[in-house]
């Protein structure tokens, strides 16, 4: 390859208007296909054929998770972020309900998916699906002294008083083989923790397929994932259609499961290029995707 024509050596593309930032536009521009030859033998039959994500532990950090809607089944456990005025946020077990919906349509999203992974939920935003960074961070915090093999975050913070202790966050749960699965944000802002490397970024497309996703080859965010009208789980049951970066990160997450499920050796960084090897817009060695 030439090295100067690399894609992230190159001028960034401006966002495209009426979609999410960093997401991929909808006229079909599929971007240019990337090489694999020194990878033959990974991909998505290697990866996950067969899986379930039986044995895979995931967490759905958001506005918690409701484990009546039957789109989303038994949660495992659920806990909240107690906050309280002059107190440093704490982490309790509660019910497993949402208010807000949010947590519920991604928890779905990964049921569907990786339909036997444990599923598990952390309240760290409220009723209107917002909250504080410090919950945020004292949520992610507990959810990577637990364990889990995924966490997934439909959320991120601007507040650039956290990212120091964010990326500590991140970098524990990367060398402690927890992967951190992280919406990018709908809007071209500088927020935390999807643009950290440790984590695997997941912007949108707006293709129907819930397993075809692709390699950004300008990052910071890494991979697109379905996230244009996407049947989620509704509030009281049902579904409903719902766009956004947010939706597109639990899709990534339930993948994630299935390849944990089938190799449960893999690290973080192997995990991410398990991934990539099996992206869409790969090129095949002589040509062709």
């Amino acid at each position: 390859m030439d090295v100067n024509g690399a894609p992230w050596r190159r001028e960034r593309p401006q966002h495209f208007s009426g979609m999410p930032a960093w997401s991929m536009p909808t006229d079909g521009d599929l971007g240019e296909p990337l090489p694999t030859s020194l990878f033959d033998g990974i991909d998505s039959r290697w990866a996950w054929a067969g899986a379930s994500g039986e044995g895979v532990r995931v967490c759905v950090l958001d506005s918690g998770v409701d484990a009546t809607h039957p789109l989303v089944g038994s949660v495992e456990r659920a806990w909240e972020v107690v906050t309280a005025e002059g107190r440093a946020p704490r982490v309790a077990e509660c019910e497993p309900d949402d208010g807000a919906g949010h947590g519920t349509a991604c928890a779905g999203i990964i049921r569907a998916i990786a339909p036997r992974v444990s599923l598990s939920s952390l309240k760290v935003l409220g009723d209107g699906r917002s909250g504080s960074a410090a919950a945020l961070v004292a949520g992610l915090a507990f959810a990577i002294e637990e364990g889990f093999d995924v966490i997934s975050m439909s959320l991120s913070t601007s507040r650039l008083e956290f990212r120091g202790r964010l990326s500590e966050l991140c970098d524990r749960a990367y060398f402690r083989r927890t992967t951190i699965v992280a919406a990018a944000h709908n809007l071209p802002i500088e927020s935390f923790p999807w643009n950290f490397a440790s984590v695997i970024s997941v912007a949108s497309h707006a293709e129907p397929d819930s397993m075809r996703f692709y390699y950004n080859s300008a990052p910071p965010v890494e991979f697109r994932a379905r996230g244009v009208r996407v049947p989620v789980a509704r509030p009281g049951g049902g579904t409903v259609r719902s766009t956004g970066n947010s939706f597109a990160a639990p899709h990534i997450a339930g993948i994630a499961a299935l390849v944990l499920s089938k190799h449960p050796w893999l690290t973080p960084f192997q995990l991410k290029t398990v991934l990539y090897h099996c992206a869409a817009n790969l090129s095949a060695p002589g040509g062709g995707d």
